[in-house]
């Protein structure tokens, strides 16, 4: 029986974008017949995000996809969070709304859980000839430092522990006791799952398109002082890590 990639997209205000990724998302064919599951979770969207994607949805009827929608806008953890009770697939994996990550690299992430090797997947835009869009000195050192310190409590040697791309096993993702409902979910996520028994995590490098502010990227400097508090808490102060 194939198994199934549940892709969870938490979207706000997404309207122009969302109908482009969701195109993609469909023309990918990925390996070993996995079928593919789409989740759009609209964060109570103030623009047409819903309506471009219902009719997305009624100009494909032959696609597995469905939207849910937050009556009140919670962040992206909390959309997640939705998406991940929602999922019925054997693997998930998260889907920016933008066009910042390339779906055709699913298959990259996939490769080591099909093959055996891997239960977590992390998509680094640090390691590999994969092309990178040229943004933000100051973003990157934050991403490193912040790696870097979730890096010395879980003793994993991640490259980018914010990454996006992250693909899971479903029944360890939906296992973990999430708390976090807007940007600290890498860093809380990334805690609690390198504490599952012999969980087995890989990185593999992808390509990253980022945008600019005045192209629609939402997370601030202050998100950065929450992802170090996220660290600290969900490495020291609350390790419970399973539901």
């Amino acid at each position: 029986m194939p198994q199934t990639l549940s892709i969870i997209i938490p979207a706000f205000n997404e309207a122009g974008t969302i109908k482009i990724i969701l195109k993609k998302i469909i023309s990918v064919q990925l390996i070993h017949k996995v079928q593919k599951e789409i989740i759009v979770v609209d964060d109570a969207s103030k623009d047409a995000t819903a309506e471009q994607v219902n009719a997305f949805m009624k100009s494909h009827p032959g696609e597995n996809i469905k939207i849910v929608r937050q009556d009140v806008n919670q962040g992206k953890g909390a959309a997640i969070h939705h998406g991940i009770e929602e999922a019925t697939g054997d693997f998930i994996v998260i889907q920016d709304a933008d066009t910042e990550y390339n779906p055709s690299e699913y298959n990259v992430l996939l490769q080591p859980v099909m093959d055996g090797f891997a239960d977590v997947v992390y998509g680094s835009r640090f390691m590999g000839g994969e092309p990178h869009r040229i943004l933000f000195f100051w973003h990157s050192i934050g991403n490193k430092l912040l790696t870097t310190l979730s890096n010395m409590f879980t003793n994993l040697n991640l490259t980018d522990m914010e990454t996006g791309y992250k693909l899971f096993r479903a029944n360890m993702l939906k296992s973990l006791l999430l708390k976090e409902n807007r940007f600290g979910f890498e860093p809380e996520v990334t805690a609690k799952i390198s504490r599952i028994p012999k969980v087995r995590i890989y990185e593999v490098g992808i390509s990253y398109y980022g945008r600019t502010y005045e192209e629609g990227k939402k997370i601030v400097w202050h998100d950065g002082f929450h992802a170090i508090y996220c660290v600290l808490k969900y490495n020291i102060f609350d390790r419970r890590a399973l539901k």
